[in-house]
């Protein structure tokens, strides 16, 4: 069998005898995963993966002997692997699985607090499918390591809005273009596929590292230049108007292709106000959430631009839009936030037919 048919082999590692032999049932049904082995520590995982090679390792956060995030580092460094995080749905799980998304880990799931459905086991086949298909070590080429922020400039684009929609790899991409943002930015929404409690934590983290303010957007909040406003995981997040001004609207609705909150949702919100947008970016991950709302975003008269196959985790949703004729430019990661700014300062316009992807 060649390489491009063989299932992917997966070590699972986890403290649970329970938790490993439901991830084994769950990910054997698919007949494209192969589970190679387990292993109830990092220590014990350590010499499977030298003697096994897996394809994507799942990792528990929190284990005995050498905590998952030590031992995250410690692949990251040693022997770069595909690895899934495996969470608890607790704010201490939603921040060390985003530091561990910081590290180098490709995708997390969250461990089911009920009965296990066929949405999880969808769910965790899937991005462990598309973690074997991610370049690991090649993240975000070309981004610094540590970035400084970049210093105020003086705009006259305080009318327009950004709208951003993220999936997998997003995390850390979201970070690079608000840290390449002035703190007097435009506003800018965001949907980023995520749970819940993941998407406070991760907002918080986010403001205390950006120039900008970062939060959970509130229902009919009013939008504010300087700040990021994060889609709530349990709730659609809409540009809507109130009063003569834009505000932030919350929808606890249906999926809406497949994921709440869903990037569509934004984006066919923005188009229906396009006047007031200067641009609709969509960034990694995996599926095709956003590119038939990103393509009535180009239909109504704004600027969308597209995150690169290179320097995209999960060429995805990029794909999913550039081929639906939805994006007018693809960018590199560490090229978007000046495209952004160009785009918003009006020196994008002209620009944006001429210029070859980033």
């Amino acid at each position: 069998m060649n390489k491009a048919s063989a299932p992917v082999r997966v070590l699972i590692v986890d403290d649970s005898a329970v938790m490993r032999q439901l991830l084994t049932t769950l990910l054997s049904s698919d007949p494209e995963i192969e589970v190679v082995g387990s292993a109830p520590d990092p220590i014990v995982a350590r010499d499977r993966i030298k003697a096994l090679n897996p394809d994507v390792v799942t990792l528990d956060v929190e284990m005995p002997r050498m905590d998952g995030l030590s031992f995250l580092r410690k692949i990251m460094t040693l022997r770069p692997t595909p690895v899934v995080m495996v969470s608890t749905l607790t704010q201490a799980g939603a921040e060390a699985t985003l530091e561990a998304l910081e590290i180098g880990a490709v995708d997390f799931i969250a461990k089911p607090s009920g009965d296990i459905n066929e949405v999880f086991a969808g769910e965790l086949q899937t991005k462990v499918k598309s973690a074997a298909r991610t370049k690991v070590g090649m993240r975000h080429a070309g981004a610094p390591k540590t970035q400084s922020p970049r210093p105020a400039r003086a705009r006259g684009s305080n009318d327009k809005i950004v709208v951003i929609g993220a999936s997998t790899g997003g995390v850390e991409a979201l970070k690079v273009v608000l840290m390449g943002l002035p703190s007097d930015c435009p506003p800018v929404l965001i949907t980023q596929h995520m749970p819940p409690r993941f998407t406070a934590a991760f907002a918080e983290r986010l403001n205390r590292e950006c120039p900008m303010a970062v939060s959970e957007a509130v229902h009919d909040e009013v939008i504010e230049p300087g700040h990021v406003y994060i889609a709530p995981g349990s709730h659609h997040l809409q540009l809507g108007r109130r009063n003569g001004r834009n505000v932030c609207v919350l929808s606890d609705g249906p999926p809406v292709s497949g994921h709440r909150p869903s990037v569509d949702v934004l984006f066919r919100s923005a188009a229906q106000a396009a006047t007031a947008i200067a641009v609709g970016v969509i960034l990694t991950g995996m599926g095709k959430d956003g590119a038939e709302g990103m393509l009535e975003l180009r239909k109504a008269g704004v600027h969308t631009l597209g995150q690169d196959e290179q320097s995209s985790l999960i060429y995805g949703m990029p794909r999913a839009a550039f081929e639906r004729g939805a994006v007018m430019k693809q960018f590199s990661l560490v090229r978007m936030s000046d495209a952004i700014l160009d785009v918003c300062e009006g020196s994008g316009t002209t620009r944006s037919h001429s210029m070859g992807a980033a």
